[in-house]
């Protein structure tokens, strides 16, 4: 029985499919664009992907430009860039394709293109007061989510600290999921998005305000992600493992978009503010240590994980078979060649103190999590990562 009211929220309009790109052109028609900004990053042009985009807005004739400085965990100042560029050309209709980085700064440039003031006021939740410019949003990996999220984070290099806007203004009109983007993603980028999209999936089947709608979404997410990651990191050319990879990281998208992430993504944080390291990189270095944390707070859930990952349970205690599910996130990581010790990705050990505050100081996504965090816990949980 539900105890409280719950709201689920998404895209306007999601396209999913092999070939989906292709109706980007009568897509930016139907939101009546005029002149086109795509917002993407260097290796997406050196992919020659963006090919896919230019060829159906020429077929309509709607003049765009591309704006490419984006970089993996952008800083404050990308954005503003542009914007400016943005704001210069009279844009009237943002494409942001690539991975989360490109897409969160395509979110963010709609929103500064029509709320004045400095970005730091709109930090936080529900502080963006007004609509941005439309957007489509086309992810080229399976794992941030972001085309179906109402979050954008940023790096903010004075603070050492990403920090994020959440605002319902961030959600496209359309979102254009496309697995053959991701058909020449190498190993390395299809193992990190990927586990960045199962962490997706696990910390919004046990956060707290989860709802039954969410559980479905999380549960099939971690269904087609468990069954298929393997499959694309070993011959990426492989479409149905690619198209459930896809669909996967959609729907962890769409459920965490409303149930929330956790302490995974809180301890993650610090680490690549300071460290500059990838978000799915983070993610997958703190996964098996918060859950088998977070075990006590929900056995239940984990249990249920364990056997939606294939693990034999039968016969099991409830904690035996939690356990089983941190266990199966070991053995993935180390299938993917993902590090999952801090210090085989150089970070010294006294930094864990600091790496812990940091940590504590991402309480809105720490007020999702099952089981309450200290300092002393964070301490703790971060040198079992060690």
């Amino acid at each position: 029985m539900l105890e409280k009211i719950s709201l689920f929220r998404t895209a306007k309009r999601i396209l999913f499919g092999p070939g989906a790109v292709e109706r980007i052109g009568t897509e930016a028609q139907l939101l009546k664009g005029k002149k086109v900004m795509i917002v993407t990053d260097p290796g997406v042009i050196r992919a020659g992907l963006i090919e896919s985009i230019i060829l159906p807005l020429q077929s309509v004739g709607i003049p765009f430009l591309i704006f490419d400085g984006v970089e993996p965990d952008p800083r404050i100042e990308i954005v503003l860039k542009s914007v400016q560029l943005a704001k210069k050309e009279e844009i009237d209709l943002i494409i942001g394709f690539g991975g989360g980085s490109s897409l969160d700064i395509a979110k963010v440039t709609s929103i500064l293109m029509t709320n004045p003031g400095e970005i730091d006021q709109f930090f936080g939740i529900d502080l963006v007061p007004n609509s941005g410019i439309p957007m489509i949003l086309v992810p080229t990996t399976a794992g941030t989510g972001s085309e179906v999220t109402p979050i954008a984070i940023l790096s903010d290099t004075k603070e050492r600290l990403k920090k994020g806007i959440v605002s319902p203004t961030l959600f496209p009109e359309v979102a254009i999921v496309d697995p053959k983007l991701t058909l020449g993603l190498p190993p390395s980028v299809t193992a990190l998005t990927g586990m960045d999209a199962l962490t997706h999936a696990i910390e919004a089947y046990y956060s707290i305000n989860a709802t039954a709608l969410t559980d479905l979404l999380a549960l099939k997410a971690m269904e087609l992600i468990s069954k298929n990651i393997r499959i694309a990191f070993a011959y990426g050319e492989n479409l149905v493992a690619r198209s459930n990879m896809m669909e996967g990281s959609l729907l962890a998208g769409i459920s965490f978009a409303n149930a929330g992430v956790g302490a995974v993504h809180a301890f993650a944080y610090p680490l690549g503010g300071e460290f500059h390291l990838a978000h799915g990189l983070t993610n997958t270095l703190m996964l098996p240590y918060v859950m088998r944390y977070n075990i006590l707070g929900c056995p239940s859930k984990f249990a249920r994980m364990a056997k939606v990952f294939g693990e034999k349970v039968e016969g099991l205690s409830e904690l035996d078979a939690a356990e089983m599910a941190v266990r199966f996130v070991e053995r993935l990581s180390d299938d993917l060649r993902v590090p999952r010790r801090l210090r085989d990705v150089g970070i010294p050990e006294e930094a864990i103190p600091r790496l812990a505050e940091g940590a504590m100081k991402v309480t809105r996504l720490l007020a999702n999590n099952p089981r309450k965090v200290t300092f002393e816990d964070a301490i703790d949980i971060y040198k079992s990562a060690y």
